[in-house]
Protein backbone atom coordinates (compact mmCIF):
# COMPACT_ATOMS: atom_id res chain seq x y z
CA UNK A 1 0.00 0.00 0.00
CA UNK A 2 1.10 3.31 -1.06
CA UNK A 3 0.54 6.48 1.21
CA UNK A 4 0.45 10.09 0.00
CA UNK A 5 3.01 12.24 1.00
CA UNK A 6 1.56 15.00 3.17
CA UNK A 7 2.86 18.12 1.02
CA UNK A 8 1.64 16.31 -1.88
CA UNK A 9 -1.83 16.26 0.05
CA UNK A 10 -1.51 20.07 0.89
CA UNK A 11 -0.68 21.02 -2.46
CA UNK A 12 -4.04 19.15 -4.52
CA UNK A 13 -6.42 20.93 -1.56
CA UNK A 14 -4.52 24.05 -1.91
CA UNK A 15 -5.28 23.96 -5.48
CA UNK A 16 -8.50 22.92 -4.94
CA UNK A 17 -9.09 26.21 -2.54
CA UNK A 18 -7.51 28.62 -5.33
CA UNK A 19 -10.15 26.63 -8.03
CA UNK A 20 -13.53 27.82 -5.61
CA UNK A 21 -11.93 31.15 -4.99
CA UNK A 22 -11.67 31.44 -8.88
CA UNK A 23 -15.30 30.22 -9.48
CA UNK A 24 -16.56 32.41 -6.47
CA UNK A 25 -14.97 35.21 -8.11
CA UNK A 26 -16.36 34.53 -11.94
CA UNK A 27 -19.60 34.18 -10.15
CA UNK A 28 -19.49 37.37 -9.02
CA UNK A 29 -18.61 39.03 -11.87
CA UNK A 30 -21.43 36.84 -13.91
CA UNK A 31 -24.16 37.34 -11.36
CA UNK A 32 -23.05 41.21 -11.44
CA UNK A 33 -22.98 41.55 -15.52
CA UNK A 34 -26.28 39.39 -15.56
CA UNK A 35 -27.92 42.25 -13.16
CA UNK A 36 -27.04 44.47 -15.16
CA UNK A 37 -27.74 43.20 -18.42
CA UNK A 38 -31.60 43.14 -16.36
CA UNK A 39 -31.85 46.43 -15.44
CA UNK A 40 -31.58 47.64 -18.88
CA UNK A 41 -34.38 45.18 -19.84
CA UNK A 42 -36.52 46.63 -16.97
CA UNK A 43 -35.61 50.59 -18.09
CA UNK A 44 -36.33 49.81 -21.63
CA UNK A 45 -32.56 51.06 -22.51
CA UNK A 46 -31.03 50.36 -26.06
CA UNK A 47 -29.72 47.53 -27.38
CA UNK A 48 -32.79 46.03 -25.19
CA UNK A 49 -35.57 47.87 -26.66
CA UNK A 50 -35.11 47.56 -30.25
CA UNK A 51 -33.99 43.92 -29.85
CA UNK A 52 -36.86 43.08 -28.35
CA UNK A 53 -38.87 44.95 -30.59
CA UNK A 54 -37.79 42.94 -33.50
CA UNK A 55 -38.45 39.51 -31.94
CA UNK A 56 -41.96 40.80 -32.20
CA UNK A 57 -43.03 39.16 -28.67
CA UNK A 58 -43.85 42.39 -26.51
CA UNK A 59 -42.62 44.28 -23.61
CA UNK A 60 -43.95 40.81 -21.43
CA UNK A 61 -40.97 38.75 -23.15
CA UNK A 62 -38.68 41.48 -22.48
CA UNK A 63 -39.46 41.33 -19.22
CA UNK A 64 -39.60 37.71 -18.66
CA UNK A 65 -35.84 37.41 -19.55
CA UNK A 66 -34.74 40.08 -17.30
CA UNK A 67 -36.58 38.53 -14.19
CA UNK A 68 -34.96 35.52 -15.40
CA UNK A 69 -31.28 37.04 -15.50
CA UNK A 70 -32.07 37.91 -12.10
CA UNK A 71 -33.20 35.09 -11.02
CA UNK A 72 -30.00 33.46 -12.27
CA UNK A 73 -27.83 35.97 -11.13
CA UNK A 74 -28.92 35.50 -7.51
CA UNK A 75 -28.71 31.65 -8.33
CA UNK A 76 -25.16 32.15 -8.79
CA UNK A 77 -24.19 33.85 -5.58
CA UNK A 78 -25.94 30.48 -3.79
CA UNK A 79 -24.00 27.90 -3.17
CA UNK A 80 -26.25 24.81 -3.77
CA UNK A 81 -27.63 26.58 -6.60
CA UNK A 82 -24.78 28.33 -8.58
CA UNK A 83 -24.61 25.12 -10.88
CA UNK A 84 -28.21 25.31 -12.33
CA UNK A 85 -28.36 28.66 -12.35
CA UNK A 86 -24.80 28.48 -14.49
CA UNK A 87 -26.51 25.67 -16.87
CA UNK A 88 -30.11 27.98 -16.89
CA UNK A 89 -28.42 31.36 -17.77
CA UNK A 90 -26.24 29.52 -20.49
CA UNK A 91 -29.71 28.12 -21.61
CA UNK A 92 -30.60 31.94 -21.92
CA UNK A 93 -27.64 33.23 -23.87
CA UNK A 94 -27.81 30.24 -26.00
CA UNK A 95 -31.21 31.71 -27.19
CA UNK A 96 -30.02 35.50 -27.11
CA UNK A 97 -26.91 34.07 -29.48
CA UNK A 98 -29.56 32.99 -32.14
CA UNK A 99 -31.90 35.87 -31.45
CA UNK A 100 -29.12 37.97 -32.02
CA UNK A 101 -27.47 36.17 -35.07
CA UNK A 102 -31.11 35.27 -37.02
CA UNK A 103 -33.54 37.81 -35.61
CA UNK A 104 -31.81 41.05 -34.81
CA UNK A 105 -28.66 40.74 -36.65
CA UNK A 106 -26.23 42.10 -33.75
CA UNK A 107 -23.23 40.60 -32.67
CA UNK A 108 -23.34 37.10 -31.00
CA UNK A 109 -19.73 37.91 -29.40
CA UNK A 110 -21.34 38.94 -26.04
CA UNK A 111 -23.86 36.33 -25.39
CA UNK A 112 -21.51 33.64 -26.66
CA UNK A 113 -18.84 34.91 -24.06
CA UNK A 114 -21.52 35.12 -21.51
CA UNK A 115 -22.15 31.45 -22.46
CA UNK A 116 -18.74 30.23 -22.14
CA UNK A 117 -18.53 31.73 -18.58
CA UNK A 118 -21.91 30.08 -17.56
CA UNK A 119 -20.65 27.05 -18.84
CA UNK A 120 -17.77 27.46 -16.75
CA UNK A 121 -20.01 27.55 -14.34
CA UNK A 122 -21.69 24.95 -14.71
CA UNK A 123 -18.96 22.51 -14.93
CA UNK A 124 -16.89 23.70 -11.90
CA UNK A 125 -20.09 23.46 -9.37
CA UNK A 126 -21.61 20.07 -11.00
CA UNK A 127 -21.12 18.51 -7.82
CA UNK A 128 -22.92 20.50 -6.15
CA UNK A 129 -25.78 19.73 -8.65
CA UNK A 130 -25.41 16.17 -8.29
CA UNK A 131 -26.02 16.41 -4.85
CA UNK A 132 -28.86 19.26 -5.09
CA UNK A 133 -30.55 16.50 -7.89
CA UNK A 134 -30.40 13.60 -4.97
CA UNK A 135 -32.04 15.72 -2.33
CA UNK A 136 -34.61 16.56 -4.81
CA UNK A 137 -34.99 12.88 -6.59
CA UNK A 138 -33.63 10.33 -4.18
CA UNK A 139 -31.58 9.18 -6.38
Amino acid sequence: MTTTPHSTRTKQTAAGRVGNVALWVLQVAVAGFFLMSAMGKFTNAEPAASTFEAIGFGDWFRHLVAVLEVAGAVGLLVPRLAGPAGAALGGLMIGAALTELFVSGGGVVMPLAALVLCALIAWGRRQSTARLWVTFTGQ
